[in-house]
């Protein structure tokens, strides 16, 4: 088995904290790293709205490349920011222990917010759950890494942002949260909260990271992607998932929905076999929401 490992990771300060995590889970069991830091077309177009690469593996591309080339032994990713497909060559390794999935608003909790309150995220998602509950709001579009988004905050250019639980605990800024937005109504991104970690199918890598993986939330993982995968890679419609363990079984809670919030479909499935609940719901909801939306 290695006893050292070559970790490719982006150069955000989100992304290092999480390759923090997963180099202290490794030292424990004696396991030596070293940091592959990489710039991905996510990080290069930052004025480019979320909505129009997502999906596309703008933040990974260029992490797994590292692996498949050999310039890194594991990659480790936000498991939110995988494409549903893993590329030919690399497997998802290992998933540790899972952080908070749930989404926050800082700056004003959503009852306090007045009609016409301008609040900021990039994520269509987070927009649509917002608006179908909140439709008097003004939702506009912020990216940029968590700082970014707070300075926005601080500088009275909006009245709230919507931000991962996770992201704020990890970078130790926690104390911006104004509410905590409930995962079982305010359903998460697929993978939320979670660190992903892959490496080449036929790696010694394998048999380190099965080590720090955590068999709940790498199962919950795969019924998340698995109704990822479901609607397929062309969808364009604001969906999230938010699967959990049950003894044998995994419950997995989706929501479909239309951007503007005025249609929606939300459902509940369950399985012993992950990526069975997470394809059911999907096609359901899939179903559902076409029929909320008239047929169209």
């Amino acid at each position: 088995m290695s006893t050292h490992l070559r970790l490719a990771t982006r150069g955000s300060p989100l992304a290092l904290a999480q390759a923090a995590i997963v180099t202290k889970k490794l030292d424990a069991i004696g396991i030596t790293t070293e940091l592959v830091v990489l710039d991905t077309e996510g990080d290069r177009h930052g004025d480019v709205a979320l909505a129009s690469i997502a999906g596309q593996g703008v933040f990974t591309k260029e992490v797994q490349t590292a692996v498949l080339d050999g310039r890194a032994d594991a990659a480790v990713h936000s498991a939110k920011d995988l494409p549903s497909r893993t590329p030919p060559g690399l497997v998802l390794a290992s998933v540790p222990e899972r952080a908070d999935p749930a989404d926050a608003l800082a700056g004003v909790p959503l009852g306090v917010l007045g009609p016409g309150a301008t609040v900021a995220t990039g994520a269509p998602r987070r927009r649509a759950l917002l608006l179908s509950e909140r439709p008097d709001l003004n939702i506009v579009g912020l990216r940029g890494n968590i700082e970014t988004r707070l300075a926005a905050l601080s500088n009275g250019e909006i009245d709230a942002v919507v931000v991962a639980v996770a992201a704020l605990e990890r970078l130790g800024l926690t104390d911006h949260i104004a509410e905590r937005l409930e995962p079982e109504s305010f359903i998460p991104q697929v993978g939320q909260g979670a660190i992903a970690l892959e490496c080449g199918s036929s790696s010694d890598a394998l048999e380190v990271l099965a080590a720090i993986d955590d068999r709940d939330a790498h199962r919950a993982l795969r019924c998340e992607r698995a109704f990822l995968l479901e609607l397929g890679a062309g969808c364009e419609l604001p969906g999230g998932a938010y699967a959990w363990c049950d003894e044998d079984s995994v419950i997995v809670q989706g929501v479909l929905m239309v951007e503007d919030g005025s249609a929606i479909a939300r459902g509940l499935d369950s399985d012993e076999e992950p990526e069975a609940a997470g394809r059911s719901l999907g096609a359901r909801l899939r179903r559902e929401l076409d029929e909320a939306r008239g047929g169209s």
